[in-house]
């Protein structure tokens, strides 16, 4: 066994605040913006509709990239699998855009909901990372431990 400590590189604790509050506001923006959204009722739903659908769906993505990063096949992920992540993901960005600059309303709050939908997006996208990354380092640790008391020989009876 090696004699040099293996580290578990950890995101700090204010930088996980900082994902979860940026998060946190990003959700409270888009709330406030679609809550106070003038015009139809049913325009109100699709832009909610757009937004559930394009968090979903960085959330999927975020997962499928890092599942197949470098290399490594996803659990069973097939080719239609992957259309669908990208191809959910490239609709649900493009039809809520579409909403939103079709929509009868100031361009001014157009450009606050447009503002806070990519900021949302980007948030979700940071935060499934910084999650991810804590389950990896947490497994990893796990392992580590795991070694070691592996390695420890037996206590005599």
């Amino acid at each position: 066994m090696s004699s040099s400590p293996i580290v578990v590189q950890r995101d700090t604790r204010a930088w996980q605040l900082q994902v979860w509050v940026s998060f946190g506001i990003a959700v409270s923006l888009c709330a406030i913006g679609l809550a106070w959204l003038p015009g139809e009722q049913l325009e109100q739903a699709f832009m909610v509709m757009g937004y559930v659908f394009c968090l979903s769906a960085a959330f999927v993505l975020a997962k499928f990239v890092r599942d197949n990063e470098g290399g490594r096949s996803g659990a069973g992920d097939t080719p239609m699998w992957k259309l669908v992540v990208w191809a959910g993901f490239a609709v649900s960005m493009a039809l809520t855009g579409w909403g939103l600059v079709s929509m009868d309303i100031n361009v001014t709050y157009k450009a606050f909901l447009g503002v806070s939908w990519l900021y949302l997006i980007t948030t979700a996208f940071t935060l499934a990372k910084m999650l991810r990354d804590r389950h990896e380092a947490d497994l990893a640790q796990a392992r580590m431990h795991g070694r070691r008391e592996a390695a420890q020989p037996a206590d005599a009876e």
